[in-house]
């Protein structure tokens, strides 16, 4: 655990001259400590950092990417949790307005975002000017990061925001002049930046991988309305700066797959940039972790408070690209991507046929609170974990705790307090589909074992970017360009490279582009990358679940009312986008 908390207060002029706000910013860094400038520096740059994990909360971007997707679904749960004023079924539906408040949400965190780097740019370029080298090193991270975020602008709403000045109004970019704009930025810091502070600060990898996203989205983010052409010299610059990353050895694919998204994956050498966690201890959550689970599910038995939320399902949709991919064999006996089974049920335990929770005193194991794991990836059925007495506590045995089948305590229905819990693939937005045991759950990040209460504070970084998407992005740019030995060659190294666990997927004989499309959603489901996957491969207008809306307007999110609003004193500076 870090050991100084440095605390900056700035005052941050946002993106635009007319609004302002107060910032007094929390951060437990030890890299970034120091005294005179060098404290100058570090409270620079640690508000831009902070303020990620809140640009990514579940129910900002994270949430926004997932639900807008075939990935995820997040119905009213049993009539009575979820429905936030109808958020989440317009964003999954298509039928967002300018008023929905995730969207409206992950616009104003991801702003601020924005208005924290050039606030640090501005504080750093004197001291930089003045030769001050670690100053020039946290400038180039800053410039770096701001380009990263300019480009979740362009790549969710279609714009990015140029200002160099806080004295100045934005200048609003779209199309080429926003992808040239962020591509001198990156270029700008490529040569100079830093070698090895990450994966929790951006590096010159870091900036490789976002130079290739950003050529390999160049397409749609010139027309996001049209059909994409993938030119030649867009794809040879993915290739050249993936080949940068693949070529300097410093970073593997992780043997065990959900290795990523433990508690400590911060030193795992795929993950090139993340938010780091390790040490936060203010306004910090486990939510990647609690977000979709059963609400009636305890996953640490160290930890009473610890629960889920009964929040987004895989759809069914979503699902059936494995069934389909693995036809008669299961896709947890195919793919250990799919299915960790961490919760060792004995085999002689598994068979729950007539029993509920209310004849199922003796039907449990017990095991030592440290060494519980609930499984991981795609559950179904009835999942294992600890249950509460009566009065709330753990039920304890010899050595540890019990561990049952979970009861489903939570939400309505005829179960209630009298079955189990039973995730089924179907979830929709009808009463039978919204139940809170309705859907198939996604539990792909650790509950962190360094959390006090199980929900509160983690030390499992959250992935922005990673070497298995290195190997991707460099295997579609070759299939773009006709090289399809390449391209299998660079897929199968992803997919033949988790040995730590059986099953390991096989290599495939064969790559088109509906098989990359498939093996980036085997790959990255839950990472927030399959909106923009659907977009760049034309499967955003695809029907599913409760979408049937095809118009290519929805593949651009609206800008918030309020924002039009804030800005209308400036008469043609903020242009809704077209659909809205």
């Amino acid at each position: 655990m870090k050991n100084k908390i440095i605390i900056a207060a700035l005052a941050l002029g946002v993106l635009f001259t007319w609004s302002c706000t107060d910032l007094e910013e929390k951060v437990l860094d030890e890299s970034l400590n120091g005294a005179g400038q060098a404290e100058a520096i570090s409270g620079a740059i640690a508000p831009a950092y902070g303020q990620l994990k809140s640009t990514w909360y579940h129910t900002n971007n994270f949430g926004l990417q997932l639900i807008a997707s075939d990935e995820g679904i997040l119905p009213y749960r049993g009539g009575t949790d979820w429905y936030d004023g109808g958020k989440y079924l317009a964003v999954h539906a298509h039928t967002t307005t300018p008023t929905n408040d995730l969207v409206t949400s992950t616009w104003n965190a991801l702003t601020k975002n924005i208005s924290r780097t050039l606030s640090a740019i501005e504080v750093l370029t004197p001291l930089a000017e003045s030769g001050n080298t670690e100053a020039q090193g946290a400038l180039y991270e800053m410039k770096a990061l701001r380009a990263y975020l300019n480009m979740m602008t362009l790549d969710s709403w279609g714009l990015v925001f140029k200002k160099e000045s806080s004295a100045s109004t934005s200048e609003i970019l779209r199309g080429q002049d926003a992808v040239t704009y962020i591509e001198n930025e990156l270029l700008s810091v490529a040569d100079v930046i830093n070698k090895d502070k990450g994966p929790g600060r951006m590096t010159q990898a870091a900036v490789w991988g976002l130079l290739s996203k950003l050529y390999l989205n160049a397409p749609v983010y010139r027309d996001p309305y049209g059909t994409p052409t993938f030119a030649a010299a867009d794809m040879d610059k993915v290739i050249k700066y993936t080949d940068n990353i693949i070529n300097s050895g410093k970073f593997s694919l992780s043997p065990e797959y959900f290795d990523l998204f433990d508690d400590n994956n911060n030193s795992n050498k795929e993950v090139i940039f993340s938010i780091d966690q390790r040490g936060v201890l203010a306004d910090e959550h486990n939510r990647w972790a609690y977000w979709s689970i059963p609400g009636s599910m305890f996953p640490r038995p160290e930890s009473i408070n610890a629960d889920g939320t009964d929040g987004p399902a895989i759809t069914s949709d979503f699902y059936r690209t494995w069934v389909d991919a693995y036809g008669s064999v299961d896709p947890a006996e195919a793919d250990s991507r799919f299915y960790k089974d961490n919760a060792k049920v004995p085999a002689h335990l598994k068979d729950l046929t007539g029993l509920s929770p209310l004849n199922d005193e003796n039907h449990y194991y017990c095991v030592k609170a440290e060494d519980f794991e609930i499984d991981r990836g795609i559950m179904r059925g009835i999942p294992w974990a600890a249950r509460k007495d009566a009065n709330g506590a753990f039920y304890k045995c010899d050595g540890g705790y019990r561990i049952y089948p979970v009861k489903q305590i939570k939400g309505n229905g005829p179960d209630k307090n009298v079955g189990y819990v039973n995730l089924t693939e179907k979830v929709d937005f009808t009463k039978e589909g919204s139940m809170h045991y309705s859907g198939y759950r996604v539990s792909k990040y650790q509950f962190s074992h360094t959390s006090p209460d199980g929900n509160t504070f983690s030390s499992v970084d959250m992935i922005m970017l990673r070497y298995a998407e290195i190997l991707m992005m460099r295997a579609e740019a070759k299939l773009r360009k006709g090289d399809t030995s390449g391209a299998l060659a660079d897929m199968n190294t992803v997919r033949t490279s988790r040995t730590a666990r059986t099953p390991v997927p096989a290599a495939l004989p064969a790559i088109s582009l509906d098989i990359l499309y498939r093996e980036y959603g085997f790959e990255f489901y839950w990472e927030g990358l399959r909106r923009n996957t659907q977009i760049r491969f034309s499967h955003f207008e695809d029907k599913w679940t409760e979408k049937s809306d095809t118009d290519v307007n929805k593949r651009l999110f609206p800008i918030p009312q309020v924002a039009i609003d804030g800005a209308s004193n400036t008469p043609g500076y903020l242009v809704q986008n077209k659909g809205y």
